[in-house]
């Protein structure tokens, strides 16, 4: 059985220096591009994160501070990076609340002003949540009937996730549509990734997810609260979520013109 699509789609897998989308860095990206035709195309970087890796993710993934030295840093990738991905969907593990917000903030470093309104995504990670609450691996074996070998290998795990969504679209009889899947796997409809700000199921507004305005519209407190625009663009918020109140305010100021 092969996906049913209309657009290629990309499964991709980071390893990173940990996990704060805002501070840390990546240290290895897997893309595996997937086209309608069936025809695929892979490539996985190890990628110079210009600072330290911690011991603790050295751990995880085995990738170490000297094994990446020598390779190119994501700016210099990243030209490469968003060729592959621009025309494509996205599909990952965990895909929505990690790999995807970092990728985006990694893009916006690097200077490329990248933005998914065209795309959609898919987390195989939360179709197995909701059907099976396992890892992985666990889901390798369990729907592939595999034992994952290299797990924290960005090319292995970008390989089994791909495997997993194609077995788990059988073993559900979900409909092979890879916008039906992207809204089987979406938890909240999160704006700006990082899930700082989210559309509110009942108004169809942006709504600040997060703090002391938590369940109000992102236009509304910018228009009783001056100072909060300038609080989030100095504060330590992703990239993408500052892109986000830029946004949301520069229309609300055409909209007054």
């Amino acid at each position: 059985m092969e996906l049913k699509l209309h657009k290629p789609i990309c499964f991709f897998d980071l390893e990173t220096t940990g996990t704060d989308v805002t501070k840390d860095r990546i240290v290895e990206i897997s893309i595996l591009k997937i086209f309608p035709n069936g025809n695929k195309e892979s490539k996985t970087w190890l990628v110079n994160p210009e600072r330290e890796i911690p011991s603790r993710a050295t751990e995880v993934h085995g990738i170490t501070n000297e094994r990446v030295a020598n390779e190119p840093t994501f700016t210099q990738l990243a030209p490469q990076v968003y060729q592959m991905i621009k025309d494509a969907d996205l599909a990952g593990f965990n895909s929505d609340r990690f790999d995807i917000p970092m990728l985006v903030e990694e893009l916006l470093r690097a200077g490329m002003d990248f933005d998914l309104k065209n795309t959609v995504s898919v987390d195989v990670q939360t179709i197995f949540h909701k059907m099976e609450e396992r890892t992985l691996s666990a889901a390798y074996q369990f729907y592939c009937g595999k034992k994952l070998e290299n797990a924290h290998s960005a090319a292995a795990d970008t390989e089994a996730t791909y495997e997993i969504l194609k077995a788990q679209i059988e073993r559900y009889d979900l409909e092979n549509d890879i916008k039906k899947l992207s809204q089987f796997t979406t938890r909240n409809k999160s704006v700006d990734f990082a899930g700082f700000v989210i559309v509110d199921e009942k108004t169809n507004k942006e709504t600040i997810n997060f703090g002391k305005y938590k369940g109000k519209s992102v236009e509304d407190i910018l228009e009783q609260d001056p100072g909060y625009y300038g609080w989030i663009q100095s504060a330590d918020f992703p990239l993408y979520t500052k892109k986000v109140f830029t946004s949301i305010k520069l229309r609300k100021l055409n909209t007054k013109m």
